[in-house]
């Protein structure tokens, strides 16, 4: 897994690393790592290095002062370098006489003739000329968008953007967005991720983050968050070995849908047969009509005549009445995880004694989006979505996934994944069925309820990505076709295959 610490943690092991090497040294490297990412986005995008001319937006503190110092690396490789000061009194003062010596110019973002927005006429032609910009206006302790006259200047750029540690203007906590803000191409980062790479929009304007050691590794403590990659999702992945049989690579209940609206029975059911579930057991009203499209499904038209699963996936279409209370109920006396999705939610909410039915020993796992949320606890999950899902979690003793374009898992011991899909394309009528049978198909392949969710959100997203566009995006401003859940759901055995491959590789 990839880890994530909050801007706090961050700042805590700098202090001891700079116990042991000077500050200057450790900005010079962190420095060094943003001329080299520079130069490659330079030969992509133009072809070369040497000739070039990057523009460098510089701001007050330590930023800036990365920015400053990798201007004058930049200059050493013949890149013509200038930096555009928005606070000139307080430039690193290091940093810019470093640019200096190397034969960078430096000029105020306001500085002579401005022009109706307030911008020097000097400084508009940096960055109107410019084949590459570093963003080193704010750092990891600035909230809030981004100044008129910075927002400005990075209004006028076209050409791609490098970000020293996070794209300017995104809240370094929760990754929200609330005014102008850098849109960076690459984000390059210091000791690790940050909430702002991750979450929410933050996550797109990160672009592609580097992560790049300076030596803090032995200085940071446990990561606030987490982040699955694919190949341990790809291992994780239950698949059938030599001495597996359908019952023992695991059997899942799924009760969904209704007579009038079979369709989320059917997702449903699908996700768990293309998940590899070992047998798959439908009951509900719907049954005749996951006979027809899944004939593998073992379908009967009540709970209670399931037979014996190893999980249940439970609530898409169910509805929200007697029976569907009913329904829920019985599932959650059956002692074995269960997966609590749309309608379920509801009626958790509209009805405490359900949770009276409860299993205490069983684990539960909650699918909310963002209004089902709202209705289970009782208020909107905010701009913090973490704190948000670490507490319901905790309160209901449950792993809670918290659905969105950036999906968070929090485990009720305060543990939390984060999924960034980096697009919407799952955002369709259905998707949510889909998801919600991938996660029982392996909850009943014994897979641990809080990596369950994870690796299941990944691949869903991952599908939704292969049905859009017919392999993943490279960029978030990919345009794919539009889809639905069904081929969402077609595009589950590719996305599996995918995360497999990687495992192997």
């Amino acid at each position: 897994m990839h880890g994530v610490w909050t801007p706090d943690q961050i700042r805590a092991a700098e202090q001891r690393l700079f116990t042991r090497t000077p500050e200057p040294a450790v900005m010079r490297r962190a420095a060094y790592a943003v001329s080299v990412h520079t130069a490659r986005v330079l030969t992509e995008f133009t072809g070369g290095v040497a000739g070039r001319h990057v523009a460098l937006l510089v701001g007050a503190g330590n930023n800036g002062g990365d920015a400053l110092w990798a201007g004058a690396f930049l200059r050493r490789r013949g890149v013509g370098v200038t930096a555009v000061l928005l606070a000139p009194e307080r430039a690193h003062a290091e940093g810019l006489a470093a640019l200096r010596r190397a034969g960078g110019r430096a000029v105020p973002a306001e500085g002579a003739s401005p022009d109706t927005a307030g911008i020097g006429a000097e400084a508009a032609d940096a960055v109107e000329r410019a084949d590459a910009v570093i963003d080193g206006i704010v750092g990891l302790s600035a909230r809030g968008p981004l100044r008129p006259v910075a927002a400005e200047l990075v209004r006028r750029v076209d050409v791609p953007i490098v970000a020293v540690d996070l794209p300017s203007g995104v809240d370094p906590v929760t990754g929200a967005v609330d005014g102008p803000a850098v849109l960076a191409d690459v984000t390059v980062t210091f000791g690790g991720r940050k909430p702002c790479h991750v979450l929410g929009a933050g996550a797109v304007h990160s672009g592609d983050v580097e992560v790049i050691d300076i030596g803090l590794a032995d200085d940071l403590p446990d990561p606030e968050l987490y982040l699955l990659q694919a190949a341990e999702i790809g291992l994780g992945w239950p698949v059938p070995g030599p001495a597996d049989d359908k019952y023992s690579q695991g059997v899942v209940g799924v009760a969904a849908g209704s007579a009038t609206y079979p369709g989320a029975a059917v997702l449903a059911c699908g996700a768990a047969v293309q998940a590899t579930a070992g047998m798959v057991r439908y009951a509900g009203p719907a049954a005749d009509v996951v006979r027809t499209h899944w004939p593998e499904v073992v379908a009967t038209g009540s709970v209670s005549d399931a037979g014996r699963v190893q999980a249940w996936a439970v609530g898409p279409g169910i509805g929200t009445g007697a029976s569907g209370r009913d329904v829920l109920r019985h599932v959650l006396d059956s002692g074995r995880p269960v997966c609590a999705d749309a309608d379920s939610i509801t009626l958790f909410a509209n009805d405490s004694t359900l949770w009276d039915a409860r299993d205490p020993d069983a684990p539960l796992v909650l699918t909310p989006h963002a209004g089902e949320f709202a209705r289970l606890a009782g208020r909107e999950p905010g701009e913090d979505r973490v704190a948000a899902a670490r507490e319901v979690a905790a309160r209901f003793d449950a792993v809670l996934l918290l659905k969105g374009n950036t999906t968070i898992v929090a485990a009720p011991d305060g543990r939390v994944l984060v999924n960034d899909s980096r697009h919407a394309w799952p955002a369709t009528a259905g998707s949510g069925d889909v998801l919600t049978g991938l996660i029982g198909a392996l909850l009943a392949g014994g897979v641990e309820p809080w990596l369950a969710c994870g690796y299941a959100a990944h691949v869903h997203a991952l599908a939704a990505d292969l049905a859009a566009h017919g392999a993943p995006a490279r960029t978030p401003a990919e345009v794919g076709a539009p889809i639905g859940a069904s081929a969402l759901l077609a595009a589950v055995p590719t996305a599996i295959r995918t995360v497999r491959e990687a495992a192997l590789s």
